[in-house]
């Protein structure tokens, strides 16, 4: 596939660190990919993808990389377990997650180092370890991501590459990486927020200190609701001190929450039975926490997952937790989007929700959620169901892939 005008930018800085910030589908992994194997194509070089967590390198970029080397026959062998590969000229392509301890990013010289979604990896990953991997050996490296707010790393890091002559910072929309075309751009505009639209979208960095949800008006999205006898929709979260459940309907893609549960020093088996008394013999779909595959909160050695299946609701959820970004920004995009449409609205009864939406804040200068004031319950079982059903992260018809080279 031949690089657009912005990609052939950043190929041709020489600049030792670069960082990219883009919008949404500007092609940021193709154009990683790339630079992967190019500073793989001379002998014996170690070069790194890094991603906020181990699956999603796997997701981003093992197929893709294993096809392109495929085809230029330059892979000597493959490790499906260690994400690495071994080249012909004795280089090494590996893939790696910033979810586990820093220690085991430690030790190793390196050639070349791509952080992809950056913003979302903390800062001592880098400055603490990966930093001096990179000294022995001279090695660069390419930040890419979209960008978050102020306070957050990457900013001072896109700032150092306006100020310091090792470094080069590029910003492009999404509309600059030609592979969204200017109609869905627009589109998007009735799915999201102004201030997510400008930061997915523009690559713009945004101002995150204070509310959460600071789309929610109790005047505008507080209303009067009524139970319609249709299906049921759950978001769940399963902390024991409380559990937390979200109660709504969806009609015309407008989400109507008309109830909610909490219940403090409990378990997923005394929260169904809450639900099924007062909703007998319903049709129920939850959304529950992703790591009910996982977790049990009660006895018996049954999951939560199975606990749901087996009292007769039907449950959808996801393989992996969403980005906490991508949930925030989804629900606040609900809450209001670019063009001051509405589509969520809860039943004054519900307090603990229209609490939650009001008060929970960031903490003081970061982007992170604070975890202390008791709201994020609540909020984080509206987050995993409307993520679910209405995700920022949208997929894109693929194309077909295209011959290309690294010359």
């Amino acid at each position: 596939m031949p690089l657009t005008s912005p990609q052939k930018q950043v190929v041709e800085s020489t600049a030792r660190f670069k960082v990219l910030v883009t919008g949404r589908r500007f092609g940021k992994t193709h154009l990683a990919i790339r630079e992967l194997i190019k500073n793989a194509s001379l002998p014996n070089k170690k070069v790194w993808f890094l991603c906020p967590s181990y699956r999603q390198a796997k997701q981003v970029c093992w197929s893709g990389l294993k096809e392109r080397l495929k085809d230029l026959k330059w892979i000597k062998k493959t490790n499906e377990s260690d994400l690495s590969i071994t080249l012909v000229n004795g280089s090494v392509i590996a893939l790696r997650g910033a979810d586990r301890s820093y220690d085991s990013l430690r030790g190793v010289g390196l050639d070349y180092l791509v952080m992809d979604e950056f913003a979302d990896i903390s800062s001592e990953a880098w400055y603490e370890v990966l930093r001096a991997t990179l000294s022995d050996r001279k090695g660069g490296a390419m930040f890419t991501g979209t960008p978050r707010g102020y306070g957050n790393w990457a900013y001072d890091l896109y700032m150092k590459g306006k100020e310091d002559k090792d470094w080069k910072s590029f910003q492009f929309t999404t509309l600059d990486g030609g592979q969204v075309d200017n109609k869905e751009v627009e589109a998007a505009k009735n799915d999201l927020d102004e201030r997510t639209f400008r930061q997915e979208y523009l690559a713009t960095f945004e101002t995150y200190s204070g509310a959460i949800y600071y789309n929610f008006d109790r005047e505008l999205n507080v209303r009067s609701l009524e139970d319609n006898n249709t299906t049921l929709h759950i978001g769940m979260d399963f902390n024991i001190d409380p559990m937390s459940a979200a109660v709504f309907q969806i009609q015309n893609n407008i989400i109507n929450f008309i109830d909610e549960v909490i219940i403090y020093s409990s378990n997923t088996e005394e929260l169904v039975k809450e639900i099924k008394s007062r909703y007998p013999e319903r049709s129920i779909i939850v959304y529950p926490d992703p790591a009910c595959r996982q977790r049990k909160t009660s006895a018996g050695g049954k999951t939560d997952l199975n606990i749901l299946q087996n009292a007769g609701l039907t449950v959808r959820v996801k393989n992996a937790h969403p980005q906490v970004r991508d949930r925030i920004n989804a629900v606040n995009s609900r809450l209001k989007n670019t063009n001051d449409q509405r589509m969520m609205f809860i039943d004054p009864k519900c307090k603990n929700i229209i609490r939650g939406l009001e008060r929970h804040l960031y903490k003081e200068g970061t982007t992170q959620p604070d975890k202390d004031s008791g709201f994020d319950h609540m909020n984080d079982a509206i987050g995993y169901a409307v993520d679910y059903l209405f995700p920022i992260r949208k997929q894109y018809t693929k194309q077909l892939p295209q011959r290309w080279s690294v010359k």
